[in-house]
């Protein structure tokens, strides 16, 4: 049975994604020298996301994303953004994989996640696991260096 906590929790939860989906964080592209963008749509629903992002002294200078689709999948989008800003291509990567692995079912590490644990939830519901990666797959192949069109 589920704890009166455990719905506030879900409550806070569920305003931490509504605003990150009403309200994203670093929307736009990025233009000029260094500046890498992918494209990537996710073919089950629809959802599409340009992410472009800069990288200077080893570290995200500056990312950036535009798109549409689910509250879910913007809401993902606007908090990754938040996260990764000024990471290193190593911190990012282990941020990436920390979040992937929560919601494969593994834990939510809030102490590298912060925000995103809100996100957790969606482990429950596997068809809204690429809504919620989408952007993390983008940023992923930017990091790679790769520029071109692509399906999740």
């Amino acid at each position: 049975m589920p704890e009166a906590g455990d719905d506030a929790l879900e409550d806070l939860y569920r305003e931490v994604i509504l605003d990150h989906y009403k309200n994203p964080r670093h929307q736009g592209r990025i233009a000029g020298a260094g500046a890498v963008g992918v494209d990537l749509q996710n073919p089950t629903c629809g959802d599409e996301i340009h992410l472009s992002l800069r990288m200077e002294g080893g570290r995200i200078a500056d990312l950036a994303f535009e798109g549409r689709g689910c509250s879910i999948s913007m809401a993902s989008a606007s908090m990754m953004a938040e996260a990764l800003r000024g990471k290193t291509l190593d911190e990012a990567v282990g941020v990436s994989a920390a979040f992937k692995g929560m919601l494969a079912g593994g834990p939510a590490a809030e102490d590298s996640l912060g925000d995103l644990v809100a996100l957790a939830g969606v482990a429950q519901f596997p068809v809204r696991v690429k809504c919620a990666t989408l952007a993390w797959n983008a940023m992923m192949r930017a990091l790679g260096g790769q520029t071109h069109d692509a399906d999740a």
